[in-house]
C-alpha cells in the first residue's frame, strides 16, 4: 500500500511493476491510500541450508485497503512470519486487525512500546484532535503475540544478546535524533496520568515520535537497504543509525516515507535532506507515502539516476 498507483509504469530488473488484471467483465486495479504497507521477503544462507522469510511492514490507513490489494495480488497472509509496525499512527496500522483475522494463527508483532500511547494533535490555531490508538487487547484477542521492543532487534526474532550476523533483517528500534533539521512531528502531544487518582490526564508535548523505527538489511557486495514507514525520526537520522548499527557505510537503497510534506515545518528539511542524501550516494532512492511532491521532485532533479517511482503493487528486487 502506498499513496500512489500508476499501472502504466514499465518494469525493470529492480522495479517489477504489477500488470493490469482483469476478470470476465472488467479490469481490476489496486487501490492507493494515504498509508503504507510492504511485504519484505528475504532469502539467505545459514550454516545448514538456504532459508526464506516473509515479513509484513505496516498495514495501511483503512481497515480493508490492504485486504483488497492482497486479494488482487493473491497474497496469502498466512505465509507471513511476523509483522513489524513502523510506529503507532493510524496510516500505518489501521488494517492490522483484519490482517490478523486473515492469518488465523498466533503472530509475532514487533513494535516500540510508545506505539500504544494515547496521542493528540494540537495545532497552532489551538485546534485539538484525538488521534486513533492501537487497542492492545483487541490485537491479542485476534492472535497477536506483541513484542514491545525499544532497542534494536533481529528477525527472525531472537534474543538480542545472540550474534546478529546470522539474522539478516534488523529492526532499528528507537532512533537517536542528531540532525538539527529533522524535527519529528511538532503538533503531537501524549496523554499522561496525574500524580494521583483524583487528577485528570494532561497533555504534554511528544514531538519526537520515539516509536518511529525502520528496517535494515545488508546485502553482500552492495550495501544497506533501509525501509522506513513515515521517517518521523528523519531519513538522515535513520540512515546514519543504520550505518552505526551495522558498521557499514555503504547504502544501496532507501525506500519508504521521508516525511518532507505538510507545510513549512517539514518542507524546510527538504534541502538539507537532499544534501545529506547526495553525500551518502545510495544506488537507489524510492520515496513513498509522506515524502510529498516537493521533496520527491527535488530528488528527481538532483539525483535522477537514483530515483525510482513508487506505485502500489511494485516489487522492488534488491
Amino acid at each position: 500500500m502506498d499513496n500512489y498507483t500508476d499501472m502504466l509504469l514499465p518494469s525493470s530488473s529492480t522495479a517489477i511493476r504489477a500488470s493490469i488484471l482483469m476478470n470476465e467483465t472488467s479490469y481490476l486495479f489496486p487501490i492507493a491510500e494515504h498509508g503504507f504497507s510492504a511485504i519484505i521477503e528475504i532469502s539467505y544462507n545459514t550454516e545448514m541450508n538456504k532459508k526464506k522469510n516473509r515479513f509484513l511492514f505496516d498495514t495501511g490507513v483503512s481497515e480493508n485497503g490492504i485486504i483488497y490489494n492482497a486479494d488482487l495480488f493473491r497474497i496469502d497472509f498466512r505465509t507471513i512470519d511476523a509483522i513489524i509496525l513502523s510506529h503507532g499512527h493510524m496510516d500505518h496500522c489501521r488494517g492490522l486487525v483484519n490482517v490478523l483475522k486473515r492469518m488465523s494463527k498466533s503472530t509475532d508483532i514487533i513494535v516500540h512500546p510508545d506505539a500504544f500511547l494515547k496521542r493528540w494533535a494540537i495545532f497552532p490555531n489551538g485546534k485539538k484532535e484525538k488521534m486513533p490508538t492501537l487497542d492492545e487487547n483487541e490485537l491479542r484477542n485476534n492472535g497477536a503475540s506483541i513484542h514491545k521492543i525499544k532497542n534494536t532487534s533481529f528477525l527472525p526474532l531472537v534474543d538480542s544478546d545472540k550474534n546478529s550476523d546470522h539474522y539478516p533483517l534488523i529492526v532499528t528500534g528507537q532512533i537517536p535524533r542528531e540532525t538539527t533539521f529533522e524535527k519529528g512531528l511538532p503538533p503531537q502531544y501524549k496523554e499522561v496520568e496525574g500524580n494521583n487518582n483524583d487528577e485528570k490526564k494532561s497533555l504534554v508535548p511528544d514531538p519526537l515520535v520515539n516509536d518511529d523505527q525502520a528496517i535494515i538489511t545488508n546485502i553482500k557486495d552492495r550495501g544497506l537497504v533501509i525501509i522506513t514507514g513515515c521517517g518521523h525520526a528523519g531519513i538522515i537520522n535513520t540512515m546514519n543509525y543504520a550505518k552505526k548499527i551495522t558498521g557499514t557505510d555503504k547504502v544501496y537503497a532507501i525506500i519508504g516515507g521521508f516525511h518532507l510534506t505538510g507545510g513549512s515545518m517539514f518542507e524546510d528539511a527538504i534541502e538539507p535532506t537532499i544534501t545529506e542524501l547526495q553525500k551518502a550516494d545510495p544506488r537507489f532512492i524510492v520515496p513513498c507515502h509522506c515524502t510529498g511532491w516537493k521533496g520527491t521532485n527535488r530528488i528527481i532533479n538532483t539525483m535522477p539516476e537514483k530515483f525510482i517511482q513508487s506505485s502500489v503493487g511494485t516489487t522492488f528486487n534488491f
